[in-house]
């Protein structure tokens, strides 16, 4: 059985220094993360807008893909924004280290050996829903997207995308995002079995419901085709079949671990 977490004897206000500690070194990682996304802001752009590309010249638009702004500095306030999203995602690690540092003395000793897997895990995980976002769902929203334009039939009118990168990096940086957290419901449902909130029980009961979620996230956060909500609402639900697992897995070693 493991040992119980030792009783804290830190008072309201340490706490709240304690906290505003952990805060200051998150805000220095993001800085620091900003800055080197700032640095390569254009090769980041570059990788940013390659599925954009992509879909431009499968559809055969006949002109370069081209980003667009709007006024003299609102090139400068998109880079701004694209190093604002680097920065946070070069300086996730260092986030979710200092979240569980923060939260590790109400802990039991053997789930503060958990750091370092949650840290690498979620960050694991968060990388692979961009990474499925950019590679899988960005190419197809965007050839269905741009698949509107072009010659309008039986007319002599031709209608062509004129995408400014504000929007492009607002659209692309809340996908991303969205991706990145769906993909972490595993991490969720683990450390919400571990305190006993949820088992594989309570997930199967409520899945029915849950898929009705999924498909409504994925239609507030996706383009409007039903193409790219599927591509985020079925990895959603496989995710949560995944969470059963895991949920049916630390249940059955909780039970292991109590004494008889």
């Amino acid at each position: 059985m493991s040992e119980p977490p030792v009783a804290s004897t830190m008072t309201f206000w340490e706490h709240l220094d304690e906290l505003r500690a952990r805060l200051i070194k998150s805000i220095a990682a993001i800085a620091i993360g900003v800055t080197i996304a700032w640095l390569y802001r254009q090769p980041l752009l570059a990788w940013l807008t390659r599925p954009f590309v992509l879909a431009w010249q499968s559809d055969r638009l006949g002109t370069k893909a081209t980003l667009h702004f709007g006024s003299p500095a609102a090139l400068f306030v998109a880079y701004v924004k694209l190093a604002i999203i680097g920065g946070c995602v070069f300086a996730l690690p260092v986030i979710l280290y200092q979240l569980w540092a923060f939260i590790a003395p109400g802990l039991y000793s053997k789930e503060k050996r958990l750091a370092l897997p949650f840290v690498v895990s979620s960050c694991a995980l968060f990388a692979a829903g961009g990474w499925f976002g950019w590679r899988v769902a960005f190419p197809v929203a965007f050839r269905y997207l741009l698949g509107f334009s072009g010659q309008v039939a039986d007319s002599a009118l031709s209608v062509t995308p004129t995408v400014m990168i504000d929007d492009y990096l607002s659209f692309v940086g809340r996908m991303l995002i969205a991706f990145g957290l769906v993909f972490e419901l595993p991490i969720v449902v683990f450390f919400l079995a571990i305190a006993g909130l949820v088992n594989h029980r309570h997930l199967i009961r409520y899945a029915r419901h849950f898929i009705v979620v999924a498909f409504l996230v994925a239609a507030v956060v996706t383009p409007p085709d039903v193409v790219s909500q599927l591509l985020l609402a079925v990895p959603l639900c496989v995710l949560y079949a995944v969470s059963i697992i895991v949920a049916w897995a630390v249940g059955k070693k909780t039970k292991s671990d109590t004494p008889t």
